[in-house]
């Protein structure tokens, strides 16, 4: 069993930046590929971005790169998500997993989210 904590979130202006958090145990953290999405209202969750166990290889979805950055520090078991140059259309609940790809279905194990508000 492998329990995610999110945290990080919270009301930020159009252009600002945040950096989300997801703590994570009950498995050996250094073992598994980790993954962030987010699920706006009356959306479908979408893929954000996604790390290999090393921290060597990340992915991101296309829109969001160069303003969002995956990474990871084994050592804490912990995974970040650093959001610049905020949207508005990036309001949303984001989520941690724990797991490799671009669907959910991907995933074993998820976090309960945090809520990203970003006001114009």
């Amino acid at each position: 069993q492998v329990h995610l904590v999110e945290s990080g979130g919270g009301l930020v202006q159009a252009g600002g930046s945040l950096r989300l958090s997801c703590a994570a145990s009950g498995r050996t953290f250094s073992s598994y590929p980790m993954g962030w999405f987010r699920q706006a209202p009356g959306k479908e969750r979408e893929f954000v971005s996604s790390i290999n166990q090393s921290g060597g290889a990340t992915y991101y979805k296309d829109s969001l790169k160069g303003r969002f950055t995956i990474s990871r520090d084994n050592a804490k078991n912990t995974v970040y998500l650093q959001m610049n140059s905020l949207k508005p259309e990036d309001t949303a609940v984001y989520y941690c997993a724990q797991g490799y790809g671009p669907q959910p279905s991907d995933y074993d194990y998820w976090g309960q989210g945090t809520q990203v508000t970003v006001s114009s």
